[in-house]
C-alpha cells in the first residue's frame, strides 16, 4: 500500500505562485508516473498535469506556461509548481501517483486565489 499526502495549499493572492508536494510513503516496487488533478465547487475533477517515467509529460491548456511537474527521487515526492495564479486556478488538488501499476490518491489540498 502506498500513503499520499500533498501539502503546500493555501490562500494567495492572484499573480502569485505556490509550490504544492505530494509525499508518498509505504511500500512499492515501481514508480510509474504522477500527476496533479483539481476539482473546483460543483465542476468534475479535471487533469491538470501528469508524467509518466518512460512516457511524456502533459499540461492542461489552463495551466501550460504557468506550471511545471516534477519529483524528487530521494524524498518520494512529486511537485507541482504554479505561477501567475488566477482566481479559476481554485480548487482542491489532489495528488494522484501511479505505483506497481496501481493508482493511489491523497486527500486533497485546498488552494484559493483571491482576486
Amino acid at each position: 500500500q502506498v500513503q499520499l499526502v500533498e501539502s503546500g495549499g493555501g490562500l494567495v493572492q492572484a499573480g502569485g505562485s505556490l509550490k504544492l508536494s505530494c509525499a508518498a510513503s509505504g511500500r512499492f516496487f515501481t514508480f510509474n508516473g504522477a500527476g496533479w488533478y483539481r476539482q473546483a465547487p460543483g465542476k468534475q475533477r479535471e487533469l491538470v498535469a501528469r508524467f509518466l517515467v518512460y512516457g511524456n509529460t502533459y499540461y492542461a491548456d489552463s495551466v501550460k506556461g504557468r506550471s511545471t511537474i516534477s519529483r524528487d527521487i530521494s524524498k518520494n515526492t512529486v511537485y507541482l509548481q504554479m505561477s501567475s495564479l488566477k482566481p479559476e486556478d481554485t480548487a482542491i488538488y489532489y495528488c494522484n501517483g501511479l505505483y506497481d501499476s496501481r493508482d493511489y490518491w491523497g486527500q486533497g489540498t485546498q488552494v484559493t486565489v483571491s482576486s
